[in-house]
């Protein structure tokens, strides 16, 4: 099944935008768990169980895994395949390679780690990214116009040529390289005005990643109005420390599944 059915099919059955962001930090998780691969493992699930109702999809950034080492590789692995087969994973590992070594990125995620969709970073242009389209039913998100402080250092800048900044050739880009269905956009909450405009060039089809809701202090409403599309769907909103390390307590479970929930429904709030 294709990424954007799979994507679609979970936003109505749970009725849900919210994408939970399992970014284990083995110096944040409870102190009652252990920092080990067990009690990390013991703390992916327990979120997992807690919001997989919740939920249109989950992202696991890789840097959180890869750091720990051996021990890391196989806690990703461990995550991906408890997470339900219904709802769809994102793997962040924003990927920006010459082509032959793309390749093997791609296959990393894709084949490795079975993972349902990825980001990448366009910088490199289609060369680094065609080995990712080439799985066609998994979704390539390119970075577009990302939610760090920084991001305008080079994102905003206008290219004479076209006389636009460099995220709105970006999201042309995406448009135009989204021939069979399987491009996304990565663009934060924290520039909604940029993610209005995103949305308009990419239209209805294109699913987009937003982060920087909760922690980062991104616009929730206009994230979920700029966002969206004309159904009200399409946009995926990323949540992971305010959600996950709700608590630091016995109650962590509890506490999650409480902030995941109220997020949801601030999100429906909003939607179309």
């Amino acid at each position: 099944m294709r990424f954007i059915d799979k994507l679609d099919r979970m936003i109505e059955r749970n009725d849900s935008l919210l994408c939970v962001g399992l970014d284990t930090d083995r110096s944040k998780i409870p102190k009652h768990l252990s920092e080990k691969k067990e009690g990390l493992l013991d703390f992916n699930r327990t979120i997992i169980d807690e919001t997989s109702d919740l939920v249109c999809c989950y992202k696991l950034n890789m840097a959180f895994y890869e750091s720990i080492g051996v021990d890391g590789i196989k806690l990703l692995m461990e995550t991906i395949n408890y997470i339900p087969k219904d709802i769809p994973t994102i793997l962040d590992g924003k990927r920006g390679d010459i082509g032959n070594t793309a390749k093997y990125y791609a296959s990393e995620i894709f084949k490795l780690y079975r993972a349902d969709a990825t980001t990448v970073n366009p910088y490199m242009g289609i060369d680094s990214i065609g080995p990712f389209l080439k799985y066609k039913d998994r979704c390539t998100f390119v970075l577009c116009r990302t939610s760090n402080p920084s991001a305008n250092d080079f994102q905003d800048l206008i290219v004479s040529r076209d006389n636009l900044p460099i995220y709105q050739i970006v999201a042309r880009k995406i448009k135009e390289w989204n021939k069979i269905g399987n491009c996304g956009a990565v663009v934060g909450a924290t520039y909604p005005e940029e993610l209005k405009i995103v949305r308009s060039i990419l239209g209805d089809e294109i699913p987009i990643l937003i982060p920087g809701v909760g922690k980062q202090g991104g616009d929730l409403e206009r994230a979920v109005r700029y966002g969206t599309n004309s159904n009200g769907k399409n946009a995926i909103i990323n949540s992971s420390r305010s959600i996950i390390y709700a608590s630091s307590g016995k109650d962590f479970a509890r506490e999650a599944r409480r902030s995941a929930e109220k997020l949801k429904n601030d999100i429906n709030l909003f939607r179309q």
